[in-house]
């Protein structure tokens, strides 16, 4: 053989070797970027960032929405291979999924294949109205409009309820949504734990108690509610009002007079306003009210029918959020010259 066609052959293998090592060097590299895009968080830039994925959308469109953001830049192929890898290609559920800092496209996939969709929360706060219930759904985030221009007898009509008022009959609590959910599914569920509750607390309430039903415990509950938000103050509170009820005497409480006097009441209660009879004037009229007047709690509702024992009759507010009770009206009428017109002796 001649020295050229020795020096091809050597020529021919050496270049064949370098194209295999170019060829396992970008494999390798190729493999090292992967695994980096894959461990790599996000590029998260704001606060509260989430993907809304469609039914159909495919993980091209998810990339897309993600690129459209600013959250990502690789190649979808990358994805490909990701999804592929994790075997949730094809098993990505449709919904809203949160984007938080820290998280690598790893974990939204695996999110996505077990439909971890993003959840808000809406609160009824224990002492809310109606109305204020309804106000509060209308500016809640992602929560279809269902109520909207519904009156209230028309909500309780959908909710399975006619004939019912609303007012009383929604638990004070925290209620977990998605994105999709409406007004009338939160409604609902508040509903059910409000009557669920009254249910239970009910079949367990004190013997003799002046309540003939449930919904008298709901509507004194609330009464209690709005009289103090002090844990230690409610089974005492309920404890006067049930005295009362058993005595014949007028509850009179300035909450429900409030409430009575609907959209007049300007912030401060007068004397006029307590002698103006209304269906809700506790001062005009014996026994409860017709209705709740607030959403009361479950602690409300505990002590409502199990008061706290003893003789007292009145209470009048100190002023710090805290009452002065007492068994005797001289003693009553010596606390509201004391703490309400300052003349303490």
């Amino acid at each position: 053989m001649s020295p050229r066609k020795k020096h091809g052959r050597a020529f021919g293998r050496g270049l064949s070797v370098l194209i295999l090592l170019a060829l396992a060097a970008m494999v390798a590299y190729g493999w090292w970027d992967f695994s980096r895009f894959s461990r790599t968080p996000l590029h998260v830039t704001q606060v509260g960032q989430s993907i809304d994925v469609g039914k159909g959308s495919s993980l091209r469109d998810v990339v897309g929405q993600l690129r459209e953001q600013g959250l990502d830049a690789h190649h979808p192929l990358y994805w490909r291979a990701l999804a592929e890898q994790m075997r949730v290609a094809g098993k990505l559920h449709a919904g809203e999924y949160a984007i938080v800092a820290g998280m690598t496209p790893r974990d939204m996939l695996n999110n996505m294949a077990a439909g971890k969709v993003l959840q808000r929360n809406f609160t009824i706060v224990d002492g809310w109205s109606f109305r204020d219930v309804r106000q509060a759904l209308a500016r809640a985030d992602k929560l279809k409009q269902d109520v909207a221009g519904l009156d209230d007898a028309a909500i309780m009509a959908k909710l399975g309820a006619p004939g019912e008022t609303p007012e009383g009959r929604f638990l004070p609590e925290t209620y977990a949504y998605v994105k999709g959910d409406s007004d009338l599914d939160v409604l609902r569920r508040a509903y059910a734990a409000m009557s669920k509750t009254v249910d239970v607390l009910w079949a367990q309430r004190d013997k003799d108690l002046p309540l003939a039903t449930p919904y008298d415990a709901l509507i004194l509950a609330s009464i209690v509610e709005k009289e103090t938000g002090r844990a230690d103050e409610r089974p005492r509170i309920a404890g006067v009002f049930i005295r009362r009820l058993q005595l014949h005497m007028l509850l009179q409480t300035d909450p429900t007079v409030i409430y009575g006097m609907g959209e007049s009441y300007a912030g401060n209660i007068r004397r006029a306003d307590l002698t103006t009879d209304t269906p809700y004037n506790t001062y005009t009229r014996a026994g409860l009210p017709p209705t709740p007047i607030a959403m009361p709690g479950r602690p409300a509702i505990e002590a409502a029918l199990h008061p706290a024992q003893g003789k007292e009759l009145y209470f009048v507010a100190r002023g710090d959020g805290s009452h002065v009770f007492s068994s005797t009206l001289d003693e009553h009428n010596r606390n509201v010259a004391c703490y309400q017109l300052k003349r303490c002796p």
